[in-house]
């Protein structure tokens, strides 16, 4: 249940910011010796390449449109890194276990990878970098307390999970309706504003 509840939480962070969750997981291997952890997380060569692909995707995140091409690249990675530590996080279990754990992971990830990719192309319809820095701060810290609370609580830190991505999902679905209507609105009244003015004379 544990290795469940933590390929969860990791599934989940790893849709919002995968390279960040590698770090956590391998630092926490590295300086606290967690058994659940893979030691392959620990290398270092794996934290050198996650710190650099973090240290890019820190700053691409907080800039308007450039953040949507990020994520548009990221749609392959974030289910695929959510996936393999699903995986890794079975151990030597038996093939059944970590496929499921794999699936676990790997849709978790890819639903709150959708969640948050839709609420960026929403919130970069007013493109100021205001809103998309605080997004972005807001994910990572998100990120990284669930993750390093999932060492020492992984079913309690699965069910903030659980909710988080609940509530990215109905907001991606909120957001959605709204830019639909405002679009609406956009044409009818560019239509009008388009539409010869007949002489009644």
């Amino acid at each position: 249940m544990d290795a469940l509840a933590m390929t969860f939480s990791s599934g989940w962070a790893s849709g919002i910011n995968a390279y960040l969750v590698v770090l956590v997981l391998g630092i926490a291997d590295r300086v606290g010796s967690v058994a659940e952890i893979p030691d392959v997380l620990g290398r270092w060569d794996v934290l050198a390449a996650a710190g650099f692909m973090f240290a890019m995707e820190f700053v691409a995140d907080k800039i308007p449109y450039i953040d949507s091409t990020w994520d548009a690249i990221s749609t392959a990675v974030r289910p695929t890194a959510g996936a393999v530590i699903g995986v890794l996080l079975a151990g030597d279990a038996s093939s059944l276990e970590q496929a499921v754990l794999g699936v676990v992971g790997g849709g978790t990830a890819l639903l709150s990878h959708l969640a948050k990719a839709g609420g960026r192309l929403a919130i970069n319809s007013s493109p100021e970098p205001v809103t998309n820095v605080a997004a972005s701060l807001t994910e990572d810290a998100l990120v990284l307390g669930v993750v390093w609370f999932s060492l020492e609580h992984p079913q309690a830190a699965a069910a903030i999970a659980g909710v988080l991505l609940v509530v990215g999902l109905v907001l991606l679905l909120v957001l959605g309706r709204l830019a639909r209507r405002g679009w609406r609105r956009w044409k009818k009244r560019d239509w009008k504003e388009q539409e010869p003015v007949r002489d009644v004379s």
